[in-house]
């Protein structure tokens, strides 16, 4: 299997966290993409996947398969032994449930914070990211405002439970961690003291599987340079 895409990004981060937590490391080749230079916005990749996005994976039968939750749908149920997505009914229904919250409520709004109110990846990216209209900018600074209620929200969670979908860690936990990353790496800051969420998020960055694979800086040294 190859996986298309392009270290230290966040969704990206969710699939080999996917990959370390069912200890498929040594089945995959990693493919890399140049999103600085639009590369996944260009005809031959958009063949791959007309969204334009990473993560793809890429199975050795030619079938591609993109979106990160069904990712990592199909990794994890790989061996028959679903441990991120969910044994019974139930249990899928509330990840699922809460994945999609963490989504829309986080990591999608990050994402539109930094390519519509920042620099974000420079101009060969941004001409697909940020039409030019007046009031972009408020609208991403909007979403940056919607990704810190967010962050609010998870917060209560955790005050209740363990994980973001129970008491066990799963896909929604590593959409959470991932957009609480990209949140820092985009200088979005936290909206005040979240004792539970920030607990949370030090045990997870503890966890093997986590460790060294998301936490310096979340973006690459080519983005960095154009300040993040």
């Amino acid at each position: 299997m190859k996986i298309h895409d392009r270290s230290g990004f966040p969704n990206p981060a969710r699939i080999r966290i996917v990959l370390a937590e069912k200890g498929l490391d040594p089945a995959i080749e990693f493919v890399p993409v140049d999103l600085i230079a639009a590369e996944h916005k260009q005809p031959l990749f958009l063949a791959k996947n007309p969204s334009g996005v990473v993560p793809i994976l890429e199975l050795d039968d030619g079938t591609f398969i993109s979106e990160s939750t069904a990712i990592t749908e199909y990794l994890d149920n790989l061996d028959g032994n679903p441990v991120l997505t969910g044994r019974t009914p139930l249990e899928k229904a509330t990840i699922h449930m809460m994945q999609r919250r963490a989504e829309a409520e986080l990591l999608d709004p990050v994402g539109d914070y930094f390519h519509h109110a920042t620099p974000g990846l420079g101009s060969a990216l941004q001409a697909f990211k940020r039409p030019d209209w007046s009031g972009r900018g408020d609208w991403g600074r909007g979403q940056g405002e919607r990704a810190q209620r967010g962050m609010a929200y998870f917060d209560g969670v955790l005050n209740n439970q363990a994980f973001v979908a129970g008491d066990a860690f799963s896909m929604a936990d590593i959409t959470v961690f991932a957009g609480l990353i990209f949140a820092d790496a985009a200088g979005l800051a936290w909206p005040g003291k979240l004792g539970a969420l920030e607990a949370w998020r030090d045990r997870v960055s503890e966890r093997p599987t986590v460790k060294n694979r998301s936490g310096q800086a979340f973006l690459p040294e080519d983005a960095r340079r154009l300040g993040f």
